[in-house]
């Protein structure tokens, strides 16, 4: 047995080791000057039942400024608990409070928290750019379409209509959609923000509640909107947003027997293992993958307009966009002319600090997909790919890369096949229609595609025989609130935005009832 005085120091440093311990916690919250002069509280926490927590094993990771490749701040990393206590929530949540909720009340909360995105634009866009790299001009529209989206979400929320289903005259039979649960949404880091609202918009719209893991490079805007929520009137626990890596938070998710759902968008290899993880438990899995896109020029385009199109379809966002056009191709006649063109018009593009207002491309997120992209560089220069601009780091600070062209390209070559994800395009000639369709679809992804043309029969002829799930003509990278977003083959499953995003987070319900003849 102890003795008395031996269970006194035990009690005494035990006091000590806890006190210690609550001290040397990373607080919640932290004061953050943005480059552009605006200051804000920055939540660090973990958001979960309508609080910022700190993680149960107190285990945190540093933010980087990929633009300054400097710390930002750090933030407290989810683990499994830390799940399933966030689960735990979200569950009650969708229970007690939001499956229940009037229809006409989620929608004022998303509308609401719609206008809290526009009141507060300026401060999201700057957390983007300090936290993702873009430029201002990316952030700024990337929050405008945001508020756009939760406010059309917020208009469907009341009109996820049933129908009525004629079986003859001995039975009333009708179908009703209803919600699935706790959904468990996984996003990246290209567009943390945009991302984060076209998966808790449709999925609140329809009465779920989520549980969503940001991108460990990029968890600050999501955060901060998490408390926006709050503020909107969506209730505490309908909302969860857990910072974590996904080989442990994405993986718990994925697993967790309460979610009923898992939204991803990312890589086509990840989502291929969180369908195999998903199907233990038969959840209802919608991908948002990758992509090779192709960026048809017709000769009978508007030349000059088609070749800003093209250059602001693979450089706009740093190139890291899932559906970039990142292989062009121009029909042989007009080849070298929209090659000078296009040559001349990105050199023109300006590099550098994402808060000056005349940047057009900041930096890579990351100092892995910087070397990532450079190594990719090398690869077509071994592959004999002709280099025409870029292809170096932009200065020696920040994670930047110049726009970069290869042309001359092969169909075979691991440049055209594989997707870089940065700001690197490769272009090939073509002579028919036929020929330039069969080049475009050798491609395991089917993401998007850009047609340039002013024979308004050649645009349709094309939309309809290339395989992929948006096609733009004399436009790209032309997102709009409501038409869906979505991917054919190995580019995903399932649709963002427009009504198509709804029935990734509804089930039909079909009630037939027996009608008894009338004795008299």
């Amino acid at each position: 047995m102890f003795s008395r005085t031996r269970t006194t120091a035990l009690k005494s440093n035990s006091f000590a080791r806890n006190l210690l311990r609550l001290y040397s916690q990373a607080p919640l919250r932290v004061p953050i000057t943005l480059p552009n002069g605006l200051t804000y509280e920055q939540p660090t926490g973990l958001f979960i039942n309508g609080e910022f927590v700190a993680s149960k094993q107190k285990k945190t990771f540093d933010v980087i400024n990929p633009s300054t490749e400097e710390k930002i701040t750090t933030v407290y990393k989810a683990m499994e608990d830390d799940v399933d206590t966030a689960v735990a929530a979200a569950k009650k949540a969708f229970e007690t409070k939001w499956s229940i909720a009037e229809p006409e009340d989620r929608a004022r909360a998303l509308f609401n928290l719609a206008d809290l995105v526009e009141k507060n634009q300026e401060t999201l866009a700057a957390i983007e750019s300090m936290d993702n790299g873009k430029s201002l001009f990316c952030s700024r529209g990337d929050v405008a379409l945001v508020s756009k989206y939760l406010r059309s979400c917020g208009g469907w929320a009341d009109k996820l209509n049933g129908n009525v289903i004629d079986t003859g005259k001995d039975h009333f039979t009708y179908s009703i959609k209803e919600p699935l649960g706790v959904c468990g949404q996984i996003i990246p880091w290209n567009f943390p923000l945009l991302m984060w609202s076209w998966k808790i918009g449709p999925a609140l719209a329809t009465g779920n509640t989520v549980v969503l893991k940001p991108a460990e490079t990029t968890p600050l805007s999501a955060l901060f909107a998490s408390q926006l929520c709050q503020e909107a009137g969506i209730p505490a626990g309908v909302v969860n947003i857990l910072p974590g890596s996904g080989r442990v938070v994405g993986e718990r998710l994925s697993a967790h027997p309460d979610v009923k759902k898992i939204a991803f968008t990312g890589s086509t290899a990840t989502g291929r293992h969180i369908m195999k993880v998903a199907a233990d438990t038969v959840k209802k899995v919608t991908l948002e993958l990758g992509g090779k896109s192709p960026n048809i020029v017709f000769a009978d385009a508007d030349l000059d307009k088609a070749v800003k199109n093209i250059a602001f379809g693979i450089f706009f966002n740093s190139g890291e966009v899932c559906c970039a056009g990142s292989r062009i191709y121009i029909q042989d006649t007009v080849y070298e002319e929209v090659l000078k063109k296009l040559k001349e018009y990105t050199e023109t593009l300006k590099v550098g600090d994402p808060f000056n207002e005349k940047v057009f491309q900041g930096a890579q997120t990351s100092d892995k997909q910087l070397h990532k992209i450079l190594d990719y560089v090398n690869v077509a220069k071994s592959e004999g790919a002709r280099l025409v601009t870029g292809g170096e780091r932009y200065g020696d600070k920040g994670y930047f890369v110049k726009p970069t062209i290869f042309a001359d390209v092969k169909e075979d070559m691991r440049i055209v096949k594989e997707e870089v994800f940065g700001p690197i395009v490769t272009v090939s000639k073509f002579s028919t229609v036929d020929e330039v369709i069969a080049m475009a679809n050798d491609s395991q992804y089917g993401l998007a595609a850009g047609i340039h043309t002013n024979d308004i029969n050649k645009a349709i002829n094309v939309s309809n025989r290339v395989k992929a799930g948006t096609v733009w003509v004399n436009t790209y990278n032309n997102f709009h609130q409501n038409v869906p977003f979505g991917g054919f083959g190995q580019s995903g499953i399932g649709r963002e935005m427009g009504d198509a995003a709804l029935s990734n987070y509804t089930q039909v319900k079909s009630v037939r009832i027996a009608i008894d003849k009338p004795i008299r």
